[in-house]
């Protein structure tokens, strides 16, 4: 399947290395569209309605304020059209793009290294189109392709494509907190980084137990006990729970 990428910021430069296959490029900034083409051994187009004239699909990764100027440009060229855009309901593509299949995909960054999550909710038209051949491309190319109804995509965006950038967060103020007592600050980071990245692969291992996982690390009285009880004092669950509220809230005004 030909796919055009609409748009090649950093989203859309993420889901084309994690799809694994050239795809036809167009960016208003032409030489964003170039070096994403060359990583991923694509082509630039000339135009938005020139890379929708030779796809199969296209894949919507520009602002989403853009939606209706590059549908007005593409025109009926849209065979079929797949939406990344954020906070942008499979209505309001399917407005832009009447009479055409829509699927509407939410990814997040850890794609490009084929270990993230892609929400999934399809258009009206969706059985018109190559709907098997499109899901089944973006399965490849995520860790969990999840099919969630659209109400509960704002909830599941602040937990898997905002998520990455909370975890990192965390990365960074415990490899801060080691570096505080004395651990060189490369070497507290790789520490940081090596380590959440194991515990994931432990988690998956086990069910995602994070109680188990917790219990099977601390002792009763020990460090590990001490330090999470700082945590919890310090509010760390109180302080997520805000921020994946504060993302719901800015998704629904």
């Amino acid at each position: 399947m030909q796919i055009a990428l609409i748009g090649a910021g950093n989203m859309a430069g993420a889901l084309a290395r994690g799809l694994g296959q050239p795809a036809v490029v167009s960016d208003l900034d032409r030489s964003r569209a170039q070096e994403l083409a060359a990583a991923i051994g694509g082509e630039v187009a000339e135009s938005n309605a020139a890379a929708a004239e030779r796809a199969d699909a296209i894949v919507l990764c520009h602002k989403p304020g853009q939606l209706d100027d590059v549908a007005a440009e593409i025109g009926d060229r849209a065979k079929a059209v797949v939406s990344i855009l954020g906070g942008t309901p499979v209505a309001a593509v399917e407005a832009a793009y009447p009479e055409r299949p829509v699927y509407r995909f939410m990814p997040s960054i850890p794609v490009e290294v084929g270990r993230g999550v892609i929400l999934y909710a399809r258009g009206s038209r969706a059985a018109d189109g190559p709907e098997d051949e499109i899901v089944a491309l973006f399965r490849d190319a995520a860790g969990a392709l999840i099919d969630l109804p659209e109400p509960l995509f704002d909830a599941a965006t602040a937990v898997m494509s905002c998520g990455p950038a909370f975890y990192a967060l965390v990365a960074e103020a415990l490899a801060a907190g080691g570096a505080a007592q004395g651990l060189a600050a490369d070497l507290a980071a790789r520490m940081a980084v090596e380590t959440m990245a194991g515990t994931a692969a432990v988690l998956e291992a086990n069910g995602d137990d994070t109680r188990e996982l917790r219990r099977r690390v601390t002792s009763p009285g020990g460090m590990t006990a001490r330090g999470l009880a700082a945590l919890e004092r310090g509010g760390v669950r109180a302080a997520f729970e805000e921020a994946v509220a504060a993302v719901v809230k800015g998704g629904r005004r």
